[in-house]
Parts: C-alpha cells; structure tokens; sequence
C-alpha cells in the first residue's frame, strides 16, 4: 500500500473546494499533510460532523466529474495578501512565509488555494480517497487561538489501496490497546486524578505484578541487588547530575518544602550512584548492578497523551551496572541477552535495533565532550558487531550523557517507540566523582550501563496488548479460569467447592453468579477472553469432575478435578 503524498495535496484542495460549495459562509484555514493522508482545517457555523462526511464525499466526487482545469502559480507576497484580504487564516499564512514568492493553485475560475506545485495535472488522477472522521483543533495548534473544525481523509491513485487501508483500520481498532483495556477492565484514565496519570484496575495490577515479579526473578538471577529510594530528589542532585540543566523541559515543576527545592523524580540513576559513592570498592566487587521497582514522572504535553503509550506517572525496574571499561562489551551482551529472554517469555517481537548516537552540532542537547563520545560510540559499535546484532545508525537521539542501543518496536498506529534500552554512559560516574581501586591499587573511574529491560510497563502493557489482542499467557492472565454454574440452585455448592480446590492451588479463579441466561454467561467469558470455562451441571455433580472449554476453540474436555489442577498448574508453570 502505497500513500502519496502529492496525491494527498490535491486531495485536500479537492476537499476545500467542496467545503466552499457546501458550507459558503465558511473560512478555509490549512491542509496539513499526515504520514497517513490529509487533514484541513476550516472555521464553520455549522455543525459538521461525521454524519455529513458522506455527502461531502459526494462533492468531491462531483467535483472530480466536473474536470476542472488545474493551474498553478507563483505570485507575490503583496499579490497574495490581496488576493485572500477575505481570509485572516490565509493571511497569517502568507505573513508568515520566508520568502516574497507564494505558490497557489486554482482549479478552474472559481477556487484559489494556497498550495505548493504538485505535477498532476488531471483530478481524475485521484482514483480513491476516503474522509475519516472529523475533530476539534486549535488555530495552528494553539489553545490561545480560535477552534477550528478539521476533517482527515486519505487518498491513493488505485481502489485496491483504499480497501487495504480501511482493513488496517479495522486491524488497528480490534488491537487498539486503549479499547481492549477498557473491555477487560485492565486500566483507566480519570482527569480528577490528572491528565496522563493511569489508575490499573484490579484485572491490571494482576498482569503488572506478573510481569513486575517475572523481571526480579530474572534479574535477580542475573547478579543485581535490589534497593529502593525515594520519589523526590533535591534540585541539586539534578544540577550533580546534569538533567536540571539538559532534561529540565521533561521534569516536573519544582516543590519549596522548608526552602529546600524538590524535584519528582523522572529516573533513578542519581539516587542508585549515591548508593555506590557510600563505601569504597574494589575492582574485585566490580561489576555491581543495581535494580530498583521505581515509580517515576516525567512531564508530557497534553497533547501528546496517548493512553499507555505516552503517560506522565510510570512504573519500571529501572537498571544500572557500574563496572571497568574492560567489562563493557561483556556487560553490554548480558543485558542484551536479558531482554531478549524478556520478550521471548512475554511474546512480543522487537522491529529493529538504533545505535542511537549524539549530534555533535548540538551543544545544547547533548554534554560538550567529543572525545567521550567519539569512545562511548565506538564502544557500543564494537559489542553490537560482536553480537552480530544487524542495527541502524540514528544520530541525535542519544540521551544527554551517552549513546544508546534502542530495541523499537513498530505499533499498528505505525508508530516506532522505544521499549528496552541499553546506556553507555561515561558522563555521571565522573559528574558524582565515583571511583575504585584497581589491580594497582591506583584510583580509577568506573562506566556505568542504564539498561531498560522492558521499559516502563505502561508502556509495554500497551505493546503487549497490541500484540495479543488481549489475549495473555495463561500466566499473565488475571482470570484464569471461570466456573459457570447451569443452574444456580442445583449446581453453586459444587462449584463453590471447585473454587476452593482452584483457589488453594493459587489459581486465579471466579464463579459467574450472575442471573442471567447460561449462553449469555458463556458468550460473557468468551468476551473477556478467560482461558478457561468450566461449565457445572448434573453429570459433573453425578461423576465428580469438571468440564471445560478453552478460549477460542469449540470443543469441551472433561476431566477429574485433580487432573484439570494439574494440567493448568503444568501451563503456568511452563509460562506457555
């Protein structure tokens, strides 16, 4: 499926055109153009909506029919102000533009639009196109300015295209993370407790506290001692540390207590580097790796809020090694190592691998100290050739203090973001003055390894949900079974004893006591996507076992109690 974007241009003249026909009293503002089609915004009195999209497909459409003749000019600055003196949104575009040249279109003798040349010259040339929905925007993104109405749409040169798209819609609808979470009662928003802050839901804390204990057993495995420190740091541990002067846009608003300034916390690594600078060490005790259940805050503008993907409060096991420079390629292919047994025992695909390096042209972003990053590059060049790991270079996304391997994953919105991380940074060790003693008994100063063995998990839960459409490993699930009595009267005593076998067993088990009719129950459970349904009637009295249907599939299986604990025990255990 290919999107053209000069095709999408025209496609937005073609939609003004026929906002003027429709809608005459109404004032153009400006096409954007999208990764995905096109947007125009346009102030109205009236009231459009969704409800009006197909009739103004059918203007568009009339509009294609009537062939008008496409011509494209450049004209002056002065010529343009004059020629949309009607339109202050057009003048503030023209003002606004660099230079005294203004490109325009006109599609016969009735419409002018700002718009750069596009060489089509038919608008027969658009094939297919389609209007999505329709939304509130701010002037130029503003809340300062007036609201405008703006309708997407999206266009492509064959039908084939079109009909592609709108099944991706529907593919990124039913694994819509923000949808499947509501459904399932994982997690909600509430503006009263504040923008980007998530509750998890009961159903949600059960899979966070899964895959919170999974990743310290894992990392405990692997030689990392577990502290836990406080959520405020002093404004001076950040200015120590570089991110008040070099991350200060991302934090949140300073806190006065008693005249001393306080700052949430946005990450760890401060506090785990005072955890180190306490004592001496030996390069005998190197490396040490720190591990922390950390509740952090980092500011995102409203705007940018996207259920969990993009929050302002967020949990992790946030990581950091501080070791030799000889331990580095070693220490870079253990952490490595560690998340790809992450993701393989959680089943999520990673999309590509970023050497994520700094810009040297940058002295603002990125710490003022070429050759420290000309060697911390290198360094992670070298263990990513080690690995033989295939990776593209990325410049100007490193974090201030180093660069970064970043393991991306693409979302079905087509969205690329970042989900395990690994660090290379030589900048804090030398900032907090950490040492040790080496061979020599000589004073020496270590590296540290910031390693992002999942990232947040609001931010995994909602790749993981993307990716399974809700549907967990028996393990993560936070129902694992469900028994469904026939009839209540009759059946509630033997399957409150079930329940109690299940429970004693640490399966996570509920009875469905609800009054409504057996098939709703059933369908009820299937809607929730339980893994497994037992269904309760007179012959599992009369026999004395169980009979169970699994998520997904048709057919029912009867079992002895004992044997069914076993078989879902064996299940969990094998994280299958």
């Amino acid at each position: 499926m290919n999107i053209d974007k000069t095709l999408n241009q025209l496609c937005a003249v073609l939609l003004a055109k026929s906002l003027t026909d429709l809608y005459p009293q109404s004032l153009l503002g400006e096409s954007q153009i999208l990764d995905e089609g096109f947007s125009y915004a346009f102030l109205t009195d009236c009231n459009v909506s969704s409800n009006d999209l197909p009739k103004i497909v059918k203007q568009m459409q009339k509009n294609i029919d009537r062939a008008f003749a496409i011509k494209y000019q450049i004209i002056s600055k002065k010529q343009a102000l004059s020629l949309f003196a009607h339109n202050r949104f057009k003048i503030t575009l023209i003002q606004q533009h660099a230079n005294d040249e203004i490109s325009i279109i006109r599609l016969g003798d009735e419409f002018v639009d700002l718009c750069p040349h596009l060489d089509i010259q038919k608008l027969s040339d658009i094939k297919s196109y389609d209007l999505l929905n329709v939304s509130g925007v701010y002037w130029q993104g503003s809340a300062k300015n007036e609201q405008l109405t703006a309708i997407n749409g999206i266009g492509f040169t064959n039908k084939n295209d079109l009909i592609q798209y709108k099944n991706l819609l529907i593919e990124r609808k039913e694994r819509d993370h923000r949808i499947i979470g509501a459904q399932l009662d994982l997690f909600y928003f509430n503006t009263l407790a504040g923008q980007g802050l998530p509750i998890w839901l009961p159903n949600g804390t059960v899979i966070k506290h899964e895959i919170e204990n999974f990743i310290h057993d894992l990392l405990a495995f692997n030689g990392y001692q577990f502290v836990q420190t406080p959520v405020l740091g002093s404004k001076q541990l950040y200015v120590t540390s570089g991110h008040w002067s070099h991350y200060r846009e991302n934090m949140f608003p300073p806190i006065d207590v008693d005249g001393e300034i306080l700052e949430l916390r946005p990450m760890t690594c401060p506090h785990h580097l005072l955890v180190y600078q306490r004592q001496t060490h030996s390069y005998r005790e190197l490396p040490i790796r720190f591990a922390e259940h950390a509740i952090l805050h980092r500011y995102e503008a409203s705007g940018a809020l996207t259920g969990l993907e993009r929050v302002r409060s967020m949990q992790l096991v946030d990581t950091h090694i501080i070791c030799t420079h000889e331990m580095i390629k070693q220490e870079v292919k253990h952490s490595y190592e560690m998340i790809k047994q992450a993701h393989a025992t959680l089943g999520t695909t990673i999309h590509a691998v970023d050497l994520s390096l700094h810009d040297p042209k940058d002295k603002a972003k990125f710490f003022d100290n070429e050759p420290m990053w000309q060697n911390a590059e290198n360094q992670l060049r070298d263990a990513l050739k080690t690995l033989k790991i295939k990776y593209r270079e990325v410049v100007g996304e490193a974090a201030f203090y180093g660069p970064k391997i970043d393991l991306q994953i693409k979302t079905v919105l087509g969205h690329v973001i970042t989900v395990s991380t690994i660090q290379l940074d030589f900048l804090l060790p030398e900032r907090f003055q950490l040492t040790y003693k080496d061979h020599n008994g000589t004073i020496a100063r270590p590296i540290l390894i910031h390693a992002g063995i999942i990232g947040t998990f609001e931010r995994y839960m909602s790749i993981l949900i993307e990716q399974n459409k809700g549907v967990f490993p028996l393990w993560l699930t936070p129902v694992q079974a469900i028994i469904i009595p026939v009839e209540h009267s009759k059946h509630m005593s033997y399957c409150q004893a079930i329940f109690a076998k299940l429970n004693q067993h640490k399966i996570r088990v509920q009875i469905d006591a609800t009054d409504e009719r057996l098939s709703k129950r059933i369908r009820d459970a299937q809607i929730h996507k339980i893994p497994y349904q037992l269904v309760i009637g007179d012959n599992e009295i009369k026999h004395k076992n169980i009979t169970y249907r699994q998520y997904g599939q048709q057919t029912s299986h009867t079992l002895t109690l004992t044997n069914f604990v076993k078989l879902i025990n064996k299940q969990i255990k094998s994280k299958a």
